[in-house]
């Protein structure tokens, strides 16, 4: 079985292609044969050491994938070899990789395994971001940055899905014509003089009642200045650099609330609704309400190429790598 494995987190040369043994499931483990492993920016961040958590060593990057069950360990019910699956995995940069059966869901038939190995965590967040921490109401407007990445793109297919119109900014054409294709009601330069007035005028007049912002870099403030009263920003993530701060009183003078987003908490502490979130999404995906688009692929000798793409947040929704045609 070959993997991509690193003993060390200061470089992302520091990762081989090693061979191995597959992994024997224990009880209540599955065994999967990877088609396909989501990268993200997170994932570049907990390859590189520079994630809040740190992984223990050697690590193998990758922590959602979609195949095929390859074997079940003792206790598991309802899986059997040869399901379509997608999985929270330990290494899914890997021929094949362990998951506890309670991280393993059925794929729809009408979603591909590129699509599936970047859905679980990006579309979670988004839902919970909206529904649970902004409490969206159908007819509101959302504003999302950095709309045309993994994160924003589920951010605004799911406003979309709870009824929202939203304004989809991103930092060139062709992100915004993406952005567009996908649903968005208006589309703006991330970029420029005037970005307010600009917003402004998209807003009709007012302002965004939410921001869902994984981005949380030179719009941040301009952006949360620009909310409705009793607007509510969403706090998702830190790819825009430094992480910024806001005036206290601003929060007062708009009526706003500042929310935090933190998907691993919500899934440990809420585990029943996180998985009635993901039941709704899978659905959704499975009526044809959802269809997430595929990002850019590499194989799985690409790893490298992967990981410094999925830094440069040049990425049209999800980058994904592709391990084997299952």
């Amino acid at each position: 079985m070959r993997m991509v494995q690193a003993a060390t987190l200061s470089s992302i040369d520091d990762y081989r292609i090693v061979e191995t043994a597959p992994p024997e499931p224990g009880p209540g483990e599955v065994l999967i044969d990877v088609a396909a492993c989501g990268v993200g920016y997170v994932d570049a961040l907990v390859a590189l050491g520079r994630y809040q958590v740190k992984p223990p060593l050697p690590h193998t990057p990758g922590q959602e994938a979609a195949g095929r069950v390859a074997k079940v360990g003792a206790g598991v019910t309802g899986l059997a070899p040869g399901d379509r699956v997608m999985a929270s995995v330990r290494g899914g940069f890997s021929e094949q990789a362990l998951a506890p059966a309670a991280a393993v869901r059925a794929i729809p038939e009408r979603m591909a395994f590129a699509q599936a190995a970047g859905f679980h965590i990006n579309y979670v967040t988004a839902l919970h971001a909206l529904a649970d921490r902004a409490s969206l109401q159908a007819g509101e407007t959302v504003l999302v940055l950095g709309a045309a990445g993994g994160l924003g793109t589920a951010g605004l297919q799911v406003a979309k899905l709870l009824g929202a119109r939203v304004i989809a900014a991103a930092s060139s054409e062709a992100k915004r014509d993406f952005c567009r294709d996908l649903g968005a009601d208006e589309v703006l330069d991330a970029n420029g003089e005037g970005w307010r007035e600009r917003l402004k005028a998209a807003c009709g007049g007012r302002g965004p009642d939410v921001v869902f912002d994984p981005v949380c870099g030179p719009l941040f403030e301009p952006a949360f200045r620009s909310l409705s009263w009793r607007g509510r920003h969403l706090v998702l993530g830190f790819v825009g650099g430094p992480i910024p701060a806001l005036p206290a009183n601003l929060t007062l003078m708009k009526g706003a609330a500042l929310v935090g987003v933190d998907v691993r908490q919500f899934m440990l502490l809420e585990p029943d609704r996180a998985r009635a979130h993901l039941s709704q999404l899978l659905a959704w995906a499975d009526d044809g309400r959802l269809a997430p688009p595929l990002g850019r692929a590499f194989s799985l000798d690409r790893y490298a190429e992967a990981l410094e793409f999925a830094l440069t947040g040049q990425g049209l929704g999800k980058t994904v790598i592709e391990v084997a045609d299952l």
